[in-house]
């Protein structure tokens, strides 16, 4: 793994399924599939010299999880995954690793820390699987800083969604839209977003920015500001009987 640089490096242009960057279909990346269906699928995608790679890596990450001396073999695999397996299943193989060697907080932290943008990105989709609580919120935190979109989308995955404060949720949603990130990416949307009048209203002032400025409003707002009116119930009379006060 590289030292970290001063700003986060955009990394290649595939994600795991091999979908262009930002345009996951939301249930498709390492942070929404079950790290034994995800070997399974990725173990079926592989050649064979790299799937002989990958369960070696697993195993040692398996018989050596945690920290072993500065380094440990597990974390260099992270850093051989895209080599070894090609770009298109970096993640997930990452994702693996980190899963095989039940990496904690501590673990997560350092290689996020300390990798690249892929590398951290790893991070971001293994928190679900890994982390129970919202112990590993500044690595989400610190992923919403930046301008990677790559790792902006990652960050607002399944840990996000149960963890992230409400503040916190909708300048991120808000990011999302600034950055061109697919609101897809963004995990739970629909149920965080219902009823949300202030998010509602973050968004109506966006979109009223962009008209004064002259430039087009994302469509993406238009569907989430949809999304906070849902689950609100219809106008119609007070009385039960159809009759108007």
């Amino acid at each position: 793994m590289t030292q970290p640089h001063a700003t986060h490096v955009t990394p290649d242009t595939h994600d795991a399924g091999g979908t262009p960057a930002g345009q996951d279909p939301q249930g498709t990346t390492p942070a929404h599939v079950p790290p034994a269906d995800l070997r399974a699928t990725l173990t079926a995608q592989l050649g064979g010299a790299a799937r002989a790679w990958l369960d070696q890596a697993l195993d040692e990450a398996a018989a050596h999880p945690g920290t072993h001396g500065p380094i440990s073999v597990w974390e260099l695999r992270l850093a051989e995954a895209g080599r070894r397996c090609g770009p298109a299943h970096a993640d997930a193989a990452r994702v693996l690793v980190l899963h095989a060697a039940r990496a904690d907080t501590d673990a997560l932290t350092r290689v996020y820390t300390q990798g690249t943008a892929d590398e951290r990105r790893a991070v971001l989709h293994a928190l679900p699987h890994l982390v129970p609580g919202p112990d590993a919120l500044p690595l989400v935190e610190d992923a919403l800083r930046t301008n990677d979109t790559r790792l902006v989308a990652a960050a607002l995955g399944p840990y996000a969604a149960r963890h992230l404060d409400v503040h916190q949720w909708r300048h991120a949603v808000l990011k999302c839209l600034f950055t061109g990130v697919p609101v897809d990416s963004v995990a739970d949307l629909a149920r965080r977003a219902r009823g949300d009048d202030e998010l509602a209203r973050m968004l109506a002032d966006y979109a009223a920015e962009r008209t004064a400025a002259d430039r087009t409003v994302p469509e993406d707002l238009h569907r989430v500001l949809a999304l906070t009116e849902s689950g609100r119930p219809a106008p119609g009379p007070a009385d039960p009987h159809g009759k108007e006060s």
